[in-house]
């Protein structure tokens, strides 16, 4: 299991496009569970409309976490695109 800690940097809550990129990026690990804790509830990073509910926002602490076969290569994927699309 590898997982990371991110502080949210951006100036509105996830909304659809960065939110619909890392799903989509997520989901290109078929057999890796990627997942975002914010507080008290965890996710799967390739479902949309929960990782949406999540309503994480500028100066939010979120925990990702990626357990299986490319678990390295998805956190660092995921940890790209959090930092290139939510600036």
């Amino acid at each position: 299991m590898q997982q990371f800690t991110y502080i949210v940097r951006c100036a509105t809550v996830l909304h659809a496009r960065p939110a619909g990129q890392l799903a989509r990026a997520a989901k290109s690990y078929k057999d890796t569970v990627i997942t975002i804790t914010k507080g008290d509830r965890t996710v799967k990073v390739s479902q949309l409309l929960n990782l949406m509910s999540l309503a994480i926002s500028n100066g939010d602490e979120i925990i990702v976490t990626a357990e299986g076969p490319d678990e390295d290569e998805a956190i660092a994927t995921i940890k790209n695109v959090l930092e290139g699309s939510l600036k």
